[in-house]
């Protein structure tokens, strides 16, 4: 088990590639801290969790507010101790559409959700991801590091989150926390389905399926590696020094 005793939290938990996180993350280990708009939708998810043997914190808490972003981690402190990882994975696609036509409204609650919200959760876990020299990981996306037509708030909003991935590589090197963005690619999730209509699902891999960055990212094997941008689909587990 590569995360054994470790306490990671995940924004956005109750579903997609965040549910998904959670289940390997406890098969590697690892104790979860969920957060959720809705948290009874990650109910079930954690019934699943702790009947497979770990444990799991669900809390309700919108990315956005900075009093429930500090409850969260609060309570994850309380509950759990210490928090080793924290996974930036909250979300929203927001309108598909030229800027020309991008509604306002739209825009602001995009970058809300995943710059500010990212922003918010990543600066209240400072403290006690430096306690524990610790690890952040933060979703972005295939138009993260360029700016693609018709893509909007969401392009706008993953590029900004590379930034202050980067920003906070630098800032908490001397901490020994460690800070990454993670491309996941194609993924079986809602907001794929919603950004692909015409897309087969069949041909597109579970977020389970291209998880094992995460856990590298994770894991002490990952101690050195910080500032980077890894693309999921194309990561190999590192050779330790004498494996075949």
């Amino acid at each position: 088990m590569k995360l054994q005793g470790k306490v990671a939290m995940i924004s956005g938990g109750s579903k997609g590639l965040g549910a998904d996180l959670a289940r390997r993350f406890v098969e590697e280990g690892a104790n979860v801290s969920l957060c959720a708009r809705h948290p009874e939708g990650a109910a079930d998810l954690a019934t699943e969790l702790r009947a497979g043997g770990g444990q799991c914190l669900v809390i309700g808490c919108d990315v956005t507010d900075e009093a429930e972003v500090a409850s969260w981690v609060a309570a994850t402190v309380a509950e759990f101790g210490r928090v080793d990882v924290l996974v930036n994975n909250a979300s929203v696609l927001g309108a598909r559409a030229p800027i020309a036509e991008y509604p306002a409204d739209v825009w602001r609650t995009v970058i809300d959700v995943n710059l500010t919200g990212a922003f918010l959760v990543a600066k209240a876990c400072i403290e006690p991801l430096s306690d524990a020299g610790g690890s952040m990981i933060h979703i972005s996306s295939g138009v993260g590091d360029h700016g693609r037509p018709n893509w909007g708030a969401y392009c706008a909003s993953k590029n900004g989150l590379e930034a202050l991935s980067e920003m906070l590589a630098g800032e908490l090197a001397d901490a020994g926390v460690r800070s990454n963005a993670v491309d996941p690619g194609a993924m079986r999730t809602v907001m794929r389905a919603e950004a692909y209509p015409d897309e087969d699902p069949a041909g597109v891999p579970t977020p389970y399926q291209i998880s094992d960055v995460f856990v590298y990212l994770a894991s002490d094997e990952a101690a050195g590696v910080t500032g980077q941008r890894l693309r999921a689909r194309d990561f190999e587990w590192p050779q330790t020094e004498g494996a075949s």
